[in-house]
């Protein structure tokens, strides 16, 4: 099983997300841990879509983000990155405003496949969306 990285860190992650789509979309890490990170995102309103409810794009950006650098932090010793093989999202609500925050946590952090789990939340607490995905563990 993979552990945290002890020089994967929320400042790190910052660093390394300068320039790149997650930067653009706003995503904030605000906690990381063994088998979990969490991520906020302000709405505003060019991540809305036309219809004025939260753009179903800028959810899945949120959780796919917060799993990415989730695998990362954990990523095995004999292991230089990884790439998305799958995600999975399921849409239970939505919000127009506020900061959404989403939860990723390991379900499987194995040698060549990592499972994560995401759950997005309104600003009020409320589920919007649960997400799934599987990376690839890429050797050295």
């Amino acid at each position: 099983m993979s552990t945290l990285r002890p020089d994967y860190t929320i400042e790190t992650i910052h660093e390394y997300q300068q320039g790149t789509l997650p930067e653009l979309l706003g995503v904030r890490v605000v906690a990381l841990a063994q088998g979990t990170l969490t991520g906020k995102l302000a709405v505003r309103p060019q991540l809305l879509a036309p219809n004025g409810f939260l753009h179903a794009a800028t959810v899945i950006g949120l959780a796919d983000t917060c799993c990415g650098y989730a695998c990362l932090a954990h990523l095995p010793e004999h292991a230089h990155g990884f790439t998305t093989i799958e995600l999975k999202s399921n849409f239970l609500g939505t919000c127009r405003a506020g900061t959404v925050r989403a939860v990723a946590t390991a379900v499987h952090l194995g040698r060549s496949t990592h499972v994560w789990d995401a759950s997005v939340f309104d600003p009020d607490g409320h589920t919007i969306a649960l997400f799934r995905c599987t990376q690839m563990i890429l050797a050295r």
